[in-house]
């Protein structure tokens, strides 16, 4: 009994020990990049647009492009992900096609995020002939976004109770009514907490927006609402060079005198960003949780 004791504490402190390896990597690698970029962030960097060869320049029109790329992405994925989620969790029968659906869908979440990048420019910037724009952005981290988001939507509708889906058909509601009415509004705060988590993972993907949207972020006329107008900010057929891709590229061209420090604050933006992402993913899901559960 005492060996068995000692070895259950032995066991239980070396996963402690490993996990708290694991949180101070996490936190030192978090804290060395908000420590070297928060002095540089000010409204003036937020707002101002970058320069190439002078100091001074800012990631205004960069955060503007990867906030826009990811509202565009996720119009388009969002509701093919809800159907197919729907359907593999609602209606989709157990064989050999579903099983196939799966696993492609499993297969296309491990890709690595430069193969869909390469991917999108010989299909929708050489072969549809979209060119370096957003279109091809969005569309390339729909491709990206796709599995993952449609399998958290299928888990979050498989955790409600099959007695809900009863219920729904007991009080006389079709399947469709009972799916719409009853099994999402139920599985909102799941399927609200992935769309969130997934949203933050669109803002900080670079690789797949080098070869798609482009790395040139054109000045943008605010004025300019004609969507048809490449100046306008919201246009889709420019291109726009977004804050993670900004990064890359300021580290690896090197022509801003002030690189390290436009780096460092771009870079400080960005993990805020994500981590505000994933925080409000969780604070929302939790409050809907605790909401729907008190009514």
């Amino acid at each position: 009994m005492d060996k068995a004791k000692r070895a259950d504490k032995i066991a239980t402190g070396i996963l402690y020990t490993i996990s708290g390896l694991i949180v101070a990597i996490l936190a030192f690698l978090l804290l060395y990049i908000l420590i070297r970029g928060l002095p540089h962030v000010s409204w003036e960097f937020l707002t101002s647009p970058s320069k190439a060869y002078q100091e001074g320049g800012g990631i205004g029109i960069q955060l503007f492009n990867s906030i826009y790329l990811l509202v565009i992405t996720m119009i388009i994925s969002l509701p093919i992900s809800l159907g197919a989620g729907i359907y593999l969790s609602e209606y989709a029968k157990k064989n050999w096609l579903t099983n196939l659906i799966r696993t492609s869908i499993e297969i296309l979440s491990s890709l690595p995020s430069v193969v869909v990048g390469l991917f999108g420019f010989l299909i929708l910037v050489i072969q549809f002939g979209y060119g370096f724009s957003i279109l091809s952005g969005a569309l390339a981290l729909t491709l990206f976004n796709l599995p993952l988001l449609t399998r958290n939507i299928e888990e979050s509708l498989r955790a409600i109770h099959y007695t809900q889906r009863e219920a729904g058909l007991a009080l006389g509601l079709s399947r469709w009514e009972t799916v719409t009415k009853i099994v999402v509004p139920d599985a909102l705060p799941g399927i609200l907490t992935g769309v969130i988590l997934s949203s933050g993972r669109i803002f900080g993907e670079a690789a797949a927006l080098i070869y798609t949207a482009g790395q040139s972020a054109p000045a943008l006329d605010f004025t300019n609402l004609n969507p048809l107008s490449v100046s306008s900010p919201l246009s889709i057929f420019r291109q726009a060079e977004t804050l993670a891709v900004h990064i890359w590229k300021i580290n690896t061209e090197g022509t801003m005198p002030d690189g390290n420090a436009v780096s460092a604050g771009a870079s400080a933006v960005l993990i805020l960003a994500v981590l505000l992402f994933n925080f409000g993913a969780r604070a929302l899901g939790n409050r809907l949780h605790k909401k729907m559960t008190s009514t």
